[in-house]
């Protein structure tokens, strides 16, 4: 076998986000679950932060392998390509194969607990866009991809939430200075 050449990250990063969209699902589609996560704890939130979070964890290599993968494995799903009896399981979203969970579940350790248990709670809920993807009734099949927008979403709010405590860590020595400079002064 012939010495290759890794595939440039950019060659990776553009096929994942190309196979998100061209399954329907936008950026902002999986912002908004990540603001109707994370505007609880911060009512400061706006839209932006939240797709400026999503577009960063997008370009995570263990995220674009994952959607590779995962979004693969339903395409030829819906193609009936797969061998039995893996096709009828993933076709029918078996509720025992825990396998599209895995793979999703593996890329949310980047960003913390707060991912992980994010995670849980979207797979559990099925909140916006996730909740969409699992009831299509069409002939798709989205098996893997509406646990990779859990992922997806939960490692969007761990960096949010993870982001906001760095800020009012921040705030808070800036605070503290200012008394102390004061103090000093005064």
């Amino acid at each position: 076998m012939a010495n290759r050449e890794p595939v440039h990250c950019r060659v990776v990063e553009r096929a994942a986000r190309d196979l998100i969209a061209e399954r329907g699902v936008t950026m902002k589609d999986i912002a908004q679950v990540v603001f109707d996560m994370q505007y609880p704890y911060n009512n400061q939130l706006t839209m932006d932060e939240c797709i400026d979070s999503v577009d960063k964890v997008l370009e995570k290599r263990e995220i674009q392998h994952a959607v590779l993968v995962g979004i693969e494995l339903d395409k030829l799903a819906e193609k009936k390509m797969l061998s039995e009896p893996l096709q009828s399981i993933v076709e029918m979203d078996e509720g025992l194969f825990g396998v599209d969970e895995t793979i999703a579940l593996g890329s949310v350790f980047g960003y913390g607990s707060i991912a992980v248990t994010t995670f849980g709670y979207l797979d559990k809920e099925k909140k916006g866009i996730i909740k969409e993807l699992d009831t299509k009734s069409d002939s798709s099949v989205n098996t893997f991809l509406d646990d990779l927008i859990c992922s997806i979403a939960a490692n969007a709010s761990g960096r949010l939430a993870h982001r906001l405590r760095d800020q009012q860590e921040q705030l808070r020595e800036e605070e503290i200075k200012r008394r102390d400079d004061e103090e000093r002064i005064g």
